[in-house]
């Protein structure tokens, strides 16, 4: 069995490694004295070592405070189950996921989706809007990794829940699921910030179609088979809630769109039918109809984390899960919710870049800089998050990643296509352009829905050394040619010139001779 203090050295080591992880994590965003919460995002990536890094700092005292020890032999099953859910999170950001649950929402009627994510790994945790504890964030570190507010028609909620704090839980990577309701509330006035555009107070989106004997305010909604986000979905899902037009932000990824005969009235007897009618006449704002409305959006920000806004909450609940679409075929609203969980919580459709290499063809180690003309190969590898094996696995799904050789302006941009056997490895070969300067190679993927991919190496390109050109150039063959042939002709005029004067003096003293 391993003794305490050797247990301690071990811990104490992982302490060196977390502090070590911040260091580079600060290293590589090179923003902390431009942008304050950096130190927050390489705190937060060294949190679930917090336990044992706790557990170091008093095991490594072990001979001198024995007592204190002695209280510590209890914790330790806790950190070795706080490692075991770091290896085995489902989520590559965290498992742990906070509930705020309006009190009149019963917490047995989304037993579907609260079990399914509990099969899946998440550790729930459940508090009311206006309740103190636990709190979403302490000391500008989030106490969650996940955060799911089922709160849509609260209009006061506690003291650490405002939608500032929410949009600094985003920036500090943590993940937002919102459910809206037709009524006016603060989060309602939040989903403005993320160019969603909410129809009236009192306005929820009803349709006629298909013919069925639910309400207006209650229909069924295909699902788009294209949706890489709803890949288990493949059954209509029951909506009842409000809708909403996207605005312009390239950050906005439509989830889930109202269908085409659908519209937005103050209520379900068609008395706004009319004023629909003279909206789409004249194509102004008033008009809330038609597939352009989104119903459910996500939201992924430059940070990677993201929020998922949801015009209704009993999308999530059980009655439309084990509600029938048409009689004998259930809906599709069990796999639904887990699905828009999975992506929100950043466990599919996640990506990053784990490493870039850049060398002269023939050649693997990297230039400090490279000569205009140089023939340079990229290499990036790119993983993904397996959620089934909770891990990062090589990814060679990309066909369209892009690479910009820049200055200023992309000089080169080719395509950066995958190598055929190596997974997860992209590569290109090209010639650098004959100017010099600082270049940049860039990788800029941003596509709906996946994980953006950002990466940037600076190098400078130089021109040849003085003995580094050609001793002749080809193009300037005909130069060389005029040149050669201009003195050769000066060379024999001026003979053929001389040798005649030479004539003409020794005829002339010929002449008076005679």
């Amino acid at each position: 069995m391993m003794e305490l203090s050797t247990i301690g050295q071990w811990l104490n080591k992982v302490e060196g490694a977390a502090t070590w992880v911040k260091k580079v994590i600060i290293k590589i965003l090179d923003v902390e004295h431009k942008c304050p919460v950096t130190s927050n995002l390489a705190a937060v990536a060294v949190l679930p070592l917090a336990p044992a890094v706790s557990g170091a700092k008093y095991l490594s005292t072990w001979p001198t405070q024995r007592r204190q020890q002695t209280m510590m032999l209890p914790m330790l099953p806790f950190l070795l189950l706080s490692f075991a859910a770091i290896l085995h999170a489902k989520s590559s950001t965290g498992d742990s996921v906070l509930v705020v649950l309006e009190p009149s929402l019963d917490q047995s009627n989304f037993s579907v989706f609260f079990d399914g994510l509990r099969a899946r790994g998440y550790e729930l945790t459940f508090r009311a809007p206006k309740a103190l504890t636990p709190t979403i964030i302490k000391d500008d570190v989030p106490s969650f990794s996940h955060v799911i507010l089922f709160a849509p028609e609260t209009k006061s909620f506690a003291q650490d829940i405002t939608p500032q704090s929410l949009v600094q839980l985003l920036s500090l990577k943590t993940n937002l699921l919102v459910a809206l309701s037709p009524k006016q509330t603060p989060l309602s006035s939040l989903a403005a910030e993320f160019s969603l555009v909410l129809p009236p107070p009192g306005t929820p989106v009803i349709s006629h179609f298909p013919e069925r004997d639910t309400p207006a305010s209650i229909f069924p909604v295909d699902v788009s088979a294209s949706n890489s986000i709803l890949s288990s979905t493949k059954a209509p899902v029951w909506y009842s809630g409000i809708s909403h037009s996207l605005g312009n932000n390239p950050l906005l990824v439509p989830i889930l769109r109202a269908p085409v005969e659908s519209f937005a009235t103050d209520s379900s007897d068609d008395s706004g039918a009319p004023s629909i009618a003279d909206a789409a006449e004249k194509g102004g704002e008033g008009l809330w109809a038609g597939g352009n409305m989104g119903l459910v959006t996500g939201f992924q920000a430059t940070t990677g984390a993201r929020i998922t806004w949801v015009g209704g909450v009993s999308v999530f609940s059980d009655e439309f899960a084990n509600k029938e679409v048409t009689k004998g075929k259930a809906s599709g609203n069990a796999a639904f919710s887990q699905d828009i969980a999975a992506w929100t919580f950043q466990e599919s459709l996640v990506l990053r870049i784990d490493e870039t290499t850049h060398h002269k063809v023939n050649e693997s180690t990297p230039l400090s800089q490279y000569t205009t003309n140089d023939v340079v190969t990229y290499t990036a590898r790119i993983s993904g998050w397996d959620s089934g094996k909770a891990q990062w696995l090589p990814y060679s799904g990309l066909k369209d990643i892009q690479l910009e050789f820049t200055m200023l302006d992309p000089h080169i941009r080719t395509a950066l296509p995958p190598v055929k056997g190596s997974p997860g490895t992209y590569s290109t070969t090209f010639r650098v352009p004959d100017r010099h300067g600082v270049f940049k190679f860039v990788i800029d993927y941003k596509r709906k829905g996946l994980t953006h991919l950002q990466s940037s190496t600076t190098v400078p390109v130089v021109p040849p050394r003085h003995d580094g050109y050609p001793r002749f150039l080809s193009a300037a063959w005909p130069y060389y040619v005029g040149a050669i042939s201009t003195s050769i002709g000066f060379i024999l005029f001026s003979t053929i010139w001389l040798a005649g004067d030479v004539r003409e003096m020794e005829k002339g003293k010929t002449s008076k001779t005679e």
